[in-house]
């Protein structure tokens, strides 16, 4: 459907307000992608300090190897966050080039549907980045929950009460299979 310049003239406050209410529109979708980068940034930085405190404790294989594995996922989901295509703008050289010699109406019209169709596009990142983050996080506390799994299992009795003199199994069946031949010779 085409305008007439006249009704292009009537229709210019009206395209204004559609223009505006866009541009906030945008801006508030480049707002909270920039609110999923920062959170992700935390995640991944969260991730690598479980990984690297995990890998300084005694755990017990399996339940640690599945933490480290959850962990990666944290770390490689939320640094594909930052990888993404970055969210469009307009191009103002393109506008210029393109509307610069167009009426205030026609120019308007132009700009709208250049913002929506940005919008679109962002959107689709905007969702992906969502979605990774929320990968990112299920995995972080996956990883949690099996470290502590790893680690109580490594220490089994440990504090435990026990009468003195007597160890628990875990801790006597650990002290003889450590005891150097040494230590062992002393002892007698």
């Amino acid at each position: 459907m085409t305008m007439t310049p006249q009704e292009l003239r009537d229709q210019e406050p009206t395209l204004e307000l559609i223009n505006s209410e866009i541009a906030s529109r945008l801006a508030r979708q480049s707002e909270s992608g920039a609110t999923v980068d920062t959170k992700a940034v935390f995640l991944v930085g969260f991730a690598a300090t479980a990984t690297q405190f995990l890998a300084s404790q005694a755990f017990e294989p399996y339940a640690g190897v599945a933490a480290f594995a959850a962990y990666t996922v944290a770390i490689g989901f939320g640094v594909s966050i930052f990888s993404l295509t970055k969210f469009e703008d307009i191009e103002p050289r393109e506008v210029l080039d393109n509307h610069g010699r167009s009426s205030k109406g026609a120019a308007l019209i132009a700009l709208a549907a250049t913002r929506v169709g940005i919008f679109e596009k962002n959107r689709q990142v905007h969702t992906r980045k969502t979605k990774r983050w929320a990968v990112s996080l299920a995995a972080v506390a996956v990883g949690i929950c099996l470290s502590t799994v790893a680690i109580v299992l490594h220490t089994g009795g440990y504090g435990r009460h026990t009468e003195p003199g007597k160890p628990t199994a875990a801790t006597s069946s650990s002290a003889t299979s450590t005891a150097t031949p040494s230590a062992t010779s002393q002892s007698h």
